[in-house]
Order: C-alpha cells, then structure tokens, then sequence
C-alpha cells in the first residue's frame, strides 16, 4: 500500500522499484521524481490536494508568498514561492509554481516564518509587505491595495488599534530584514490613515475611506444587503391596502403586534394578561421589567412617531431606531436602551456585526432602503438590516419589526404580524438570507404572513377578534402539531 503521491529519493533502489511500478501501469508519473498510485483521479485534482508535499519536494525550503501566502496556498491554479537566486515556472498539472528569486525563510525571529512540511508559509507581516511591492511586472502576484486595505481594516476591528500598531511594528522589523522598506512607507501611510493619523488620500478603497471619516462598516453584510436590494428591485409587491389605521382597529391590531412580537422574543404572557398591561394599565405581579416592554412596544406600534414616520436620511434613520430601542426597552437599564452595543452579540453561530462598525453599516443599509420604491420593499429591508446589524444589546427583533412596519404604515399598507405559530416559519428564512445569501425565502414568507395579517377585521370586539386568531393556530407553540392556517371569512 502506497500514499497517494510518492517521490523518488537519495536511494537507487527506493527509485528503481518505483520505476518497475510505473512500468506495470501500478503508479502514474505526475512530474519528473513524483508519481501518485491513484490511478483513477484526475491528476489536477490529485496535484491540488497534495501540493505541499509535491511542491516541498521540487522546492525543499521555499516560502509561500505574496497572494499565495494571504490565501494560505494555490488560488486558481497557481501558487507563488520565494527561493533561490533565479527566477523559473514549474508547471504541473493543475498547478502552476512561480518561483521568485527572494530571501529564503526567516527563522530566528519569533515574527519569522511558519514551517509547513518542507515548505515554509509567510508571516503575516511578510506576506502583507510582498503584497505591497510596486515592482514592475508584479500585479498578478500581489493581491488589489483595496484587497489589503480591507484585511488591513479587519485587523483593526477584530484586534484594535493596539493589534493593528503590533502588526505595524513587526513589518518594520522584517521589512530590515528582507529590505522591504520602501513596502513598509506605503504600509505605513495606509495604517496612518486607518487610525487617523496621516490624510485619508493614501486610501484606495472605499472601505478603508469609510473607516478613516469614522464610519466604517461590516463588507459581508452589504454583500447580503445588496443579496436582497436586487431581489427586491426584480420583484412584483403586493398593495395590500391598511385597515387599521384609526380607532379601535388601530388599538387592536397595535395590542396583537405588541403581544406577539414579545411572544416571539420569550417575554410570554396570556393574552388576558397583556390585556390588562395595556388597557388597565396593571402590571403583572413580579414580572414589571416584562409588563413595560409589552408597553412600550405597544406605545411604538400605535404612537407618533414610531408608527408612521420612518426616516429621510441615514442620520435621522440612527437617531430613530434609537428612540424605538429606548421606548420598548426603557424598564431595562442594564441593557443600555436607546445605545448602541458596547460588547459583540450572536444567536447560534451567527455572530452579528461587531460594535465599532454598527452605525456604519447602518448607514449602508439605509442606502438601500432609501432606493427602494415599494413600501413593501423598504419595510423588508429594513427589517433585514436592523436584525442583521443587532445594533442593541437587546429588543433588537422587536425594533427590527417596529422599523419595517413603519415603513408599511407611511406607504398605507397593512403592517405585519409574526404570531407565534409561525415563529420558525419565520427565522428559518432569515438565517437563510444570512447565512446562504438566498433572499426568495424570505420574501415570499414576509408576503405570506402580510396577506394572513390583513385578513382580520381589527374593528371588531377584541374577544371576538381573539377567538378568530386563536381560530388560525396563532397562539400554538408547537411547529410540529400545528400550522398557521387563514380564516375562512372576509375581513
């Protein structure tokens, strides 16, 4: 039994034997000294997944560098090492090496390079110098200056400015080493500019801008932001006309949307009880913290401004969603209401965007919003946007809910309901927007669950109106025993 690649080697007989097998049609040769006993898979993908073995082979001591060490190995065919005195190009299948006459590895230094089998792989501080260099005939090895801004960016939010000034002060020891200065000037200027420190011209990319005018943003949300802002463009809305604009139907429906999307975040009560929160004003023995957040949601679905006044601008649009925050969670003042995050928050394995970067990508959002024509569509939105940024350290659903109806009420259509039946139905759509980046889910689960809302008469005695929703399943918990299903009459 033979690994999959084998190499000749200082034994004659070792290669002899290796030799005979190939005459046999029992090894396969993939370059000259290289051979692989898989006679079955195609060479390019056998060379792929064995190219450090095969590549420390032909070139024992050889730095992975400039692009190849920033993705930490080939990238499209092609992989880029430092070593020796002359330039060559060593074309396997699959995989072309270009060999870059450098200095080897640095090992004295505990900034130096990392030992990978008979390779070595660039230390960061290395790699980001080489991808600084503006030599002639470099570009194809080097990633973009906004590729590097951009990493350069993430540096600084997920290690700060002391990680970012550390990372500054390695190159500068390894740029004396491989006489890389004139790499570290340019690194130099561009960390400057992160932090503030040197003009913002030496910038390229608009991330990196953003971050030096103090409003830097999460890249992969505006990639899922844009996932949707296209689909929503592409897309045919309903107009699904508001009936419960004023009086008693305005108070119902304010009440149902207060209840339920409470309910869908774990502030659980029976409708009785949040009947008696809201229309007696009791608050419900040992649970007050719980009793003003159905409250103050119910003050934000049904009160001016937060019912029907979104905002006309990114700033407008942080100062509201501020005061939405505040209002619903007010009776909670260790969860910061009305701030933005100090500390990261997730929900499973999604990690929201960090703290340092919220109002920009806020700001971001709301660029989308703002371009969309639909209120069904800027509703949608900005949902999205508010639940994926969690810009709170709590009632960040709620807001996220309060936000889109909004929207729905300025553009005189219905808002809409989550009730709890339809609580999976509804988040399982959502992760797969952010995880997947596939908005149809989503869309089609939010016009659903609008037309389902809309087909109530909200006019109409609240006991009456209870027993219709409880008619649908509404109130059950259980995914699995019950569905959500639409009412038989006319609303």
């Amino acid at each position: 039994m033979l690994p999959e690649v084998v190499f000749n080697s200082d034994d004659p007989t070792h290669n002899k034997r290796l030799q005979r097998l190939v005459e046999k049609g029992d090894l396969r040769r993939i370059y000259s000294g290289v051979f692989t006993s898989n006679l079955t898979s195609p060479t390019e993908s056998i060379v792929i997944r064995n190219w450090q073995e095969i590549v420390g082979y032909l070139l024992p001591g050889g730095v992975v560098s400039f692009r190849s060490a920033a993705h930490a190995g080939p990238e499209n065919g092609k992989l880029y090492i430092s070593r020796g005195k002359f330039r060559r190009v060593v074309e396997l299948p699959g995989l072309t090496v270009e060999v870059i006459p450098r200095p080897g590895p640095i090992i004295d230094s505990t900034d130096g390079d990392t030992p990978l089998k008979k390779l070595f792989l660039a230390s960061e501080a290395r790699w980001i110098l080489e991808n600084l260099s503006a030599a002639k005939g470099v570009a194809n090895r080097v990633l973009s200056r906004e590729e590097l801004e951009a990493y350069l960016d993430k540096i600084l939010v997920i290690r700060g400015e002391t990680g970012l000034n550390r990372l500054r002060d390695k190159c500068r020891r390894i740029a004396e080493i491989l006489a890389l200065e004139r790499e570290f000037g340019r690194l130099d200027k561009i960390t400057g500019a992160l932090l503030g420190t040197h003009a913002k011209k030496q910038l390229k990319s608009r991330q990196a801008v953003a971050r030096a005018a103090g409003k830097p943003y999460d890249p992969h949300r505006l990639q899922l932001f844009d996932a949707l802002f296209t689909h929503l463009r592409s897309g045919v809305m309903p107009d699904i006309e508001d009936k419960a604009s004023s009086g008693t139907a305005l108070d119902n429906f304010a009440f149902y949307e207060s209840y339920f999307s409470n309910f869908i975040e774990g502030t659980t009560f029976l409708v009785s009880e949040a009947e008696q929160i809201i229309f007696e004003g009791k608050l419900i023995p040992n649970r007050s913290e719980d009793s003003h957040d159905v409250i103050g949601t119910f003050q934000a679905a049904s009160q001016f401004p937060w019912k029907d006044t979104p905002a006309k601008t990114d700033d407008e649009f942080l100062r509201w969603l501020k005061s939405v925050n505040a209002l619903v969670m007010k009776s909670r003042p260790n969860k910061q209401p009305g701030e933005w995050k100090e500390i990261a928050n997730q929900a499973g394995n999604t990690v929201f965007v960090a703290p340092t970067l919220v109002p920009g990508t806020l700001r971001e959002g709301f660029a989308r919003i703002h371009a969309l024509d639909h209120p069904l569509s800027r509703a949608l939105m900005t949902m999205f946007v508010v639940s994926e940024v969690h810009p709170f350290l709590d009632g960040n659903g709620r807001t996220a809910r309060i936000a889109m109806n909004a929207e729905l009420t300025a553009g005189k259509l219905s808002r809409i309901i989550i009730p709890t039946i339809y609580r999976e139905d509804y988040l399982l759509p959502l992760k797969a927007l952010s995880n997947n980046s596939d908005p149809d889910p989503f869309t089609r689960m939010m016009v659903k669950i609008q037309k389902w809302t809309a087909s109530f008469n909200y006019s109409q005695p609240r006991a009456k109106l209870t027993s219709e929703i409880s008619a649908c399943n509404a109130f059950e918990e259980n995914g699995r025993l019950f569905r959500l299903i639409f009412p038989e009459f006319e609303p």
